[in-house]
């Protein structure tokens, strides 16, 4: 099945951060954050085939990322404060891949297809809100992030 296929039949949208998405959940229980209200919980699809990225972002709440189909999804985190970059394979498990991964509230993060496709899904506790989602490259100083191991990554800006 294609990516084209997988958006239409799931319906869809342009994210802004790139690729393709859903909501499918938002709770009705609302937890306060230093941000103000927002749902508990919020759930997505988010599709991402070989010509999209997942721009470099941060958002205040904690992400728990579940691969469903397609292609491996390679899912960088990255900690500002001590340097450290991580990066996980979402995938198939036969393949030695990862199923789950969690991105910590203020983790930068960005992603990108190992394929044709992926698809995963985005559970966010307080639930996501676009206000609380920056772009790193609008952060000031991140340039000096993407030297040594986070070099190869730059183009994910």
């Amino acid at each position: 099945m294609q990516s084209t296929a997988v958006a239409v039949r799931l319906d869809l949208k342009p994210h802004p951060e790139g690729g393709w998405y859903r909501e499918i959940y938002r709770s009705s229980d609302r937890v306060q954050t230093i941000r103000g209200a927002r749902s508990a919980i919020t759930a997505i699809y988010y599709l991402l085939d070989r010509d999209q990225i997942s721009r470099w972002h941060v958002v205040e709440a904690d992400e728990i990322w579940h691969f469903y189909e397609g292609s491996p999804l390679e899912l960088l985190a990255y900690h500002p404060e001590a340097s450290t970059l991580v990066r996980c394979v979402l995938g198939n498990a036969r393949e030695n891949h990862e199923r789950v991964a969690v991105i910590r509230r203020g983790i930068w993060q960005a992603a990108r297809s190992l394929g044709d496709f992926s698809l995963v899904g985005c559970t966010v506790g307080p639930g996501f809100e676009f206000e609380d989602l920056q772009f790193v490259a609008s952060l000031a100083g991140h340039r000096a992030h993407f030297n040594g191991e986070l070099a190869p990554f730059a183009s994910l800006l």
